[in-house]
């Protein structure tokens, strides 16, 4: 399909706010910072989710699952080993797990695979049966203590009706989001929820990360209709914050096609500043300065030296350093001509 400037804009507004967000969580002992964090994390991956689930219409294809190994597993391999290493010299005494336990964000690559694993069986069926069977699974996952982070399996089910629900809309459907009639309805619907948490007493994040059972967050029996309300949340300010996202192109567009190096390359710099300590808010300039700086590991991140230096690790491929030496070499017979 012809490429919308709608998704990458989409792709790279949510991807600020997830370095925002890992930014701005040791400091949600104050409550400002727990309702901005509590608001980013109702909506943020599954909004990601929803997207990649609509970039996922060419599952089926010769060599699919092979592209989606190297794409997604063997980035997740090489980064736990890297991520053990860098954790170990940095002094976080999480750097030591096992393979098959992600580190932090690595999560996402294991369960991404695995989403493309059951689209195959689950594009085969109607659109209303794929999502309602999704949901239910997603809804009855958390009732089964030994579902956890092992794998990704929790998170992995438990996210998996946003990625259905993204397979099947078309580009019609995201882009009516931004018609003046919902763009505004958005603005009543964000300013309720943000009202609505910080007036209520804080609740546990645990929710909205998909890791835990129903038990170990204490609702071994209204679990899952507190999570049916979560998914309907979700969705609502997904499609509150897509409403928002402009359709034109801007000179960072591009840089939301680069997000899966934004993502994996960013826990270096989260996880040094909060061993480190050098940040602290104390009033909504600090807010704002970190908002900066997370705009600006976003734009380096997902810069073409880092395209280039370290497409070989994430990708596999060479076809970044093939262009840039490409380039250079037509520059320079320009200019000797």
């Amino acid at each position: 399909m012809r490429r919308e400037a709608f998704f990458d804009n989409a792709k790279f507004v949510l991807i600020f706010l997830v370095v925002f967000g890992h930014l701005i969580q040791p400091f949600t002992d104050a409550k400002g910072i727990d309702v901005l964090y509590h608001f980013i994390y109702l909506f943020h991956m599954p909004a990601f989710i929803l997207l990649s689930g609509f970039f996922a219409k060419g599952i089926g294809k010769v060599g699919y699952i092979w592209q989606m190994f190297r794409k997604l597993i063997i980035p997740y391999l090489l980064f736990q080993l890297l991520y053990s290493g860098y954790y170990y010299l940095i002094g976080d005494p999480g750097w030591e797990t096992t393979w098959y336990e992600p580190h932090w964000a690595l999560w996402f690559l294991l369960s991404l695979f695995c989403w493309h694993i059951l689209l195959i069986l689950f594009k085969q069926v109607p659109p209303i049966i794929s999502i309602t069977t999704a949901l239910v699974i997603g809804l009855g996952i958390g009732y089964i203590n030994d579902v956890g982070h092992a794998f990704s399996l929790s998170r992995t089910f438990v996210f998996f009706p946003f990625f259905v629900l993204g397979y099947w809309l078309s580009k019609q459907h995201l882009l009516q989001l931004t018609q003046p009639v919902f763009k505004w309805s958005s603005l009543i619907i964000v300013s309720t929820v943000i009202v609505l948490l910080s007036i209520s007493p804080t609740q546990s994040i645990d929710w909205l990360l998909g890791s835990f059972s129903y038990q170990e967050m204490g609702q071994p029996i209204w679990g899952g209709v507190i999570r049916f309300g979560v998914y309907l949340l979700a969705l609502l300010l997904t499609c509150c914050i897509l409403a928002w996202i402009p359709r034109k192109t801007y000179n960072w567009t591009a840089r939301g096609k680069q997000t899966l190096y934004v993502y994996l390359l960013h826990g270096v710099f989260i996880q040094f500043f909060r061993e480190a300590g050098w940040f602290k808010i104390d009033n909504l300039v600090d807010v704002m300065g970190l908002a900066l700086l997370a705009l600006l590991i976003v734009l380096l991140l997902s810069s073409k030296m880092i395209c280039v230096s370290f497409q070989p690790l994430i990708e596999g491929k060479v076809t970044q350093i093939k262009q840039w030496h490409y380039e250079r070499r037509r520059k320079k017979r320009i200019y000797l001509h």
